[in-house]
C-alpha cells in the first residue's frame, strides 16, 4: 500500500453525501431548496472553518476572469466559498474519490456545477498543464504529504508567473510526542508535519516569493473553546465535520487541541507568490 492510498483509505467512510442530506434534514434544510452557506458547518474541514477560510482568501485579490485551483478540496467548501465571493471559477483537486464526489453532489445542489469543479488527483503529481491557473489554495493538505518540495513545485508549475497562493496548514511548530489519533492520521505512518520553516524552504527552492506569514495557534484555541461552548449549551450538531471523520472522531479531536495547548502544532497562513 503506498502512502497515497492510505491517506485516501483514512479520509473514506462510505454513505458521506447520504449522510450529509440526512443531516441536513434533521436541521429542517430541505436539500431542494439548499444555500451554499448551509453547507459551510461541514463543507470548511480546517480549523477555524468558513472563518478562516475568509481571512485566508481575503489576503489575495482575485476576480471574475480568474481561474483558481484549491489543492486538497475535501467536499469543495472552500472552492464554492471562491467561486460565490469573487465571481471566479475554481478546481477542485483531491486523492479521495468519496471526497470529489460529495463536492459535485454538494455543489450540484446549490446551482454551483458551472462555476466548481472537481477532479481526483495528487498534489504532487497534478493533472494539469503548465501555467493553468491564477491562484491557488491549500488548506490542511501538507499534513499528509512527506515531500513538500514536490507539493511546492507542482503548484508553481501549474500557476501563472506571480498568481498568489494561499496557504493555511498545520505545522510543527515545537518539540515532543505527538498524540494520536488525529483528524489525518491515525498514526505517524501517514503524518508529515512541517516546521515553517520547512514549508518556506520548499517554496523559495520552487521559486515562490514568500509574502505574509502568520501563526494561528491562538485563533485555533479560541475556535475550540467556542466550539466547545455551543456544545455545553445545544449539544452536538447534526451537521458538522463530524461527519467526515471515521471512527475515534473524539479523541482525534482532543488530541488534536491538546498538541495545539502543547506548543506541538499550530495552523499557520502563508501568502506565496508564484514564480
Amino acid at each position: 500500500m503506498t502512502i497515497e492510498s492510505a491517506v485516501a483509505g483514512h479520509y473514506t467512510t462510505g454513505g458521506l453525501t447520504a449522510r450529509i442530506l440526512d443531516a441536513l434534514r434533521g436541521q429542517g434544510i430541505d436539500p431542494g431548496r439548499l444555500k451554499p452557506e448551509h453547507l459551510d458547518p461541514v463543507g470548511e474541514f480546517h480549523i477555524g472553518g468558513i472563518q478562516a477560510t475568509r481571512e485566508l482568501v481575503g489576503q489575495i485579490a482575485l476576480g471574475p476572469k480568474d481561474h483558481v485551483l484549491d489543492i486538497g478540496s475535501g467536499l469543495g467548501g472552500t472552492a464554492r466559498f471562491i467561486a460565490g465571493s469573487a465571481g471566479c471559477r475554481v478546481t477542485g483537486l483531491d486523492l479521495t474519490p468519496e471526497f470529489v464526489e460529495t463536492a459535485r453532489a454538494l455543489s450540484a445542489l446549490v446551482g454551483m456545477t458551472g462555476a466548481t469543479g472537481f477532479e481526483v488527483g495528487s498534489a504532487v503529481e497534478m493533472p494539469f498543464a503548465d501555467d493553468s491557473f491564477d491562484a491557488a489554495t491549500l488548506l490542511h493538505v501538507g499534513m499528509n504529504i512527506p515531500d513538500k518540495g514536490r507539493l511546492m513545485a507542482e503548484a508553481a508549475r501549474v500557476l501563472r508567473p506571480g498568481s498568489p497562493f494561499a496557504v493555511y496548514e498545520v505545522m510543527r511548530t515545537g518539540p515532543g510526542e505527538l498524540a494520536f489519533p488525529v483528524p489525518w492520521a491515525e498514526g505517524p505512518e501517514t503524518s508529515f508535519l512541517g516546521s515553517p520553516d520547512h514549508y518556506r524552504d520548499a517554496a523559495e527552492a520552487a521559486g515562490f516569493r514568500v509574502g505574509q506569514v502568520r501563526e494561528r495557534r491562538a485563533f485555533a484555541l479560541d475556535f475550540f473553546a467556542e466550539v466547545q461552548r455551543r456544545m455545553v449549551a445545544g449539544g452536538p450538531p447534526a451537521l458538522g465535520v463530524h461527519l467526515v471523520m471515521a471512527g475515534n472522531r473524539a479523541a482525534k479531536v482532543a488530541n488534536m487541541i491538546a498538541n495545539i495547548e502543547a506548543g506541538l502544532i499550530a495552523p499557520v497562513e502563508m501568502i506565496l507568490h508564484a514564480p
